[in-house]
């Protein structure tokens, strides 16, 4: 195999080769437009690498990574600082603050790699676990070790694939479940969403609905993310700083830049009470799934105006109206997102440390690296 397969590494999109998009047309995340984005307006503390398989000098793979360097964030979230929280933060100092992800992780959901249809699942996986030891070797050559490897995120179909010789050394794990939400072919609008909730949800609706008298919705032009660039990173940073873990910050251009890159397949919405912005959530459509990305809103005015809840609903709607199969909604706020009809579906990834001793230990190490999280489902249709 490694005769006829060769791959490539590359730092910059302008080094992509032409055949790039051709497999990348099946996931957005990986077309050069996106990847432009990543290039100019990654987080600071993340380092991203493009790479090519090639079988006989023909592009057959191609796949991202992100290497982060954890030292380099002054606060890893301050919602809780409960003593677990204080050990998984030493760990993390000590022994595992050089992350490589292959995949993104930025995003939920498998937006790691491609390979074209006529490639077998495991040859395609032998190859790529080629490639990662070649980009492991890449970034130490640069003087920096790689403490955890993670490959993510798969559902259950999908990491059975990895059942191969080159992962035995993995730690399987599942993390948070990504919140989906499935739209029915005969949907059409809101209403018929309205119709299939049981009296208690549709009470919930009509009166997050009520709250939002006197609030402005409004789709936003580059000009004008542009010009709201500091009050958006602030109503940003503000929800940020509140999530139990953070790995990266979002580069303060960072919407400005998908607006230029993406175009219409990138929706920035802002909320404005007399003029002021006070929050706004965004949406990238990726063909014929809508994946919901990062919002932000001023804390005083969302428990008022119930301005999150408002805007998972206008998520739904929007996917309704536009014809998607599906909403993705990722892997937080999980109760409520449970509460408008998303259904947790569960993710798996694999992980390997690079001191074998800690590996061993892995399965005890994990659950201080990723807090499992209580919560309850619900279920809001009839």
């Amino acid at each position: 195999m490694a005769n006829s397969h060769s791959h490539k590494i590359y730092r910059t999109t302008s080094e992509l080769p032409s055949e790039w998009e051709n497999l990348a047309k099946q996931n957005i995340f990986l077309s050069k437009a996106y990847l432009e984005v990543l290039e100019v307006s990654a987080p600071s503390n993340m380092l991203c690498l493009f790479v090519g398989i090639f079988e006989h000098q023909q592009l057959i793979g191609i796949a991202i990574t992100q290497f982060l360097d954890l030292n380099q964030l002054q606060s890893y979230g301050e919602r809780d600082q409960c003593i677990k929280t204080k050990i998984r933060n030493f760990i993390f100092k000590k022994f595992s603050s050089h992350v490589l992800f292959i995949g993104n992780n930025m995003l939920t959901g498998q937006n790691a790699f491609v390979f074209s249809n006529e490639i077998p699942t495991e040859k395609s996986l032998t190859l790529l676990h080629q490639s990662i030891i070649a980009v492991k070797s890449e970034i130490e050559t640069h003087s920096k070790s790689i403490h955890l490897t993670s490959i993510k995120d798969f559902d259950e179909k999908q990491i059975k694939y990895f059942n191969l010789p080159e992962y035995t050394s993995n730690y399987i794990f599942s993390t948070q479940p990504n919140m989906t939400f499935d739209i029915p072919k005969n949907w059409d609008s809101e209403l018929d969403y309205l119709d299939a909730l049981t009296k208690k949800y549709r009470d919930q609706y009509k009166r997050a609905r009520k709250k939002l008298v006197g609030i402005e919705k409004r789709k936003m032009k580059l000009e004008e993310i542009r010009s709201n660039e500091e009050t958006i990173y602030e109503l940003y940073n503000h929800v940020a700083h509140k999530a139990p873990f953070n790995t990266f910050f979002l580069a303060k251009n960072h919407f400005q830049v998908l607006k230029e890159k993406l175009k219409d397949n990138f929706l920035f919405y802002g909320y404005f009470e007399n003029d002021r912005l006070i929050g706004f959530n965004t949406l990238i459509k990726n063909g014929k799934t809508l994946d919901t990305y990062f919002l932000g809103y001023d804390d005083t005015v969302q428990k008022e105006k119930m301005l999150y809840l408002n805007m998972l609903y206008d998520m739904i709607g929007y996917g309704i109206t536009k014809k998607f199969d599906k909403i993705i909604f990722g892997r937080t706020a999980l109760e409520i997102k449970s509460s408008v009809g998303a259904k947790p579906q569960k993710m798996y990834g694999l992980i390997e440390h690079k001191n074998r001793f800690i590996n061993s230990k892995m399965s005890t190490l994990f659950p201080f690296l990723e807090p499992e999280m209580i919560w309850k489902e619900r279920n809001p249709f009839k």
